[in-house]
């Protein structure tokens, strides 16, 4: 893990961005200046996925030396640690019996169903795929610690985070528009206070068309196939988490990640909230950490 050394993007060898927001122009190194959040600098995406791994397994380890079993939120979204963390966890024999799982978000039918975990996108079947049928069936979480918010009674997250004494570490990624899990920001006429927005509990809401858009790009370009409605964990359930762990490994994520860190802080971008959080890390893959690559191509 490195903390400042990354490769140079073309936005790096020339002079500052004029006539864009100001956070754009903010170098690598100054990154992790003027707000309380952790960055960490990684050098790949699958260096990334491999930290996570381990982050969440550290996670797990360090509730039960404490003398209970972890309660995490996680995300569908980055994806790729799932099975490098099946992997460890049946390599040292690290039971996740009584381990509960608080998946962040899923996406709906039109009418507010979950999608049929057979579905080509549903984060269920991802999770049973990539992660809960990998591990031995004597180390897995019991199926009720397999936890999603559901439509029909979203507020049984609180619920359950309240009898489980809190959350331990909530783990997440960063949308383009800033957002954490589903939780989108307001639309345009759409009047929410700072204060009211970062309370917000687990709901049901409809994505927002540049969360469509960008999903579309990474499953298969279209956005026609991407669900118009979802069901998140809300800001209320991250933000009061003992701590929160986020990663960015992708390229278009440089421009976002400034604008979470160094833009305004407030609900137009959501993940700006992580600034107020006591113990928040960002852990970022080097080309994340590069200033913007802001050209026609």
């Amino acid at each position: 893990m490195r903390h400042v050394a990354v490769r140079p993007g073309i936005c790096d060898k020339v002079c500052m961005i004029t006539n864009f927001p100001e956070f754009l122009n903010v170098g690598p190194d100054e990154l992790p200046q003027g707000h309380s959040v952790k960055i960490r600098v990684l050098t790949d995406m699958a260096s990334v996925a491999a930290d996570m791994a381990a982050t969440m397994l550290q996670a797990i380890e360090s509730a039960a030396a404490e003398g209970h079993p972890a309660t995490l939120i996680v995300p569908v979204g980055p994806v790729d640690q799932y099975p490098l963390l099946a992997a460890a966890v049946n390599d040292r024999q690290v039971s996740l019996r009584d381990v509960v799982l608080i998946n962040m978000d899923e996406y709906l039918t039109d009418d507010d169903r979950w999608l049929p975990a057979d579905h080509p996108l549903s984060f269920r079947g991802y999770m049973d795929r990539q992660f809960y049928d990998l591990l031995e069936p004597e180390l897995a979480p019991l199926p009720e610690n397999r936890v999603f918010p559901h439509p029909n009674d979203p507020d049984a997250i609180g619920r359950l985070i309240e009898q489980r004494g809190g959350v331990d570490v909530c783990f997440g990624g960063i949308g383009i528009n800033g957002h954490m899990a589903f939780n989108e920001p307001p639309e345009p006429g759409e009047i929410v206070s700072d204060d009211d927005f970062a309370e917000l509990p687990t709901r049901v809401l409809s994505l927002s068309r540049e969360t469509r858009t960008i999903n579309a790009n990474t499953v298969g370009g279209s956005i026609d196939v991407v669900p118009r409605r979802c069901i998140t964990v809300g800001m209320r359930e991250i933000l009061g988490s003992r701590a929160v762990r986020f990663y960015c490994n992708r390229p278009w994520q440089s421009a976002v990640v400034r604008r979470v860190l160094h833009g305004p802080l407030g609900a137009a971008c959501p993940a700006s909230f992580l600034r107020n959080h006591p113990d928040a890390v960002l852990t970022i893959a080097d080309y994340v950490a590069a200033r913007p690559d802001i050209r026609l191509r």
